[in-house]
């Protein structure tokens, strides 16, 4: 299995992201652009288009750092805003719209090559929950064969 995400796929910050941005948001960033690139490239094969959506979704993300730090979960919620960008890039020429999430985690876990622990901190949520949708995906697959 090929791991697609790696600390030198990382595209540099963009003209819109701010140079002065707070250490959390800067920590978070840090962590999360590798996978959400490499989940981006999987619907976007073109690297700059997903390096485009991925800096993009950190835009927004910027935009309510502050209200999704007071949220319950801040990394959920970064998380969807992710897959809204990604979606609205590949609208055209990509999955359909409104995807189930539980594909989601098929592909980060199959085509991306994450482990359960690491997409349950990707997407926000526990890695028993991660795992437990993953068995649900893989026995729904099996079921068509």
């Amino acid at each position: 299995m090929t791991k697609r995400h790696d600390s030198t796929a990382e595209p540099p910050p963009g003209p819109g992201e701010p140079s002065a941005v707070p250490l959390e948001f800067a920590a978070f960033c840090e962590l999360h652009r590798p996978r959400y690139l490499s989940y981006a490239r999987v619907w976007l094969p073109d690297h700059g288009q997903a390096a485009g959506a991925v800096q993009q979704a950190f835009a927004e993300i910027a935009v309510h750092w502050r209200e999704l730090l007071g949220s319950s979960n801040p990394t959920a919620l970064a998380w969807q805003i992710l897959r809204s960008t990604v979606g609205e890039h590949t609208r055209n020429s990509g999955p359909p719209a409104g995807h189930p999430a539980d594909d989601d985690l098929a592909i980060l876990h199959y085509v991306v090559g994450l482990a359960a622990p690491e997409i349950a901190d990707v997407i926000g949520t526990d890695t028993a929950s991660v795992a437990g949708r993953l068995r649900r995906t893989m026995l729904r697959e099996a079921s068509g064969w």
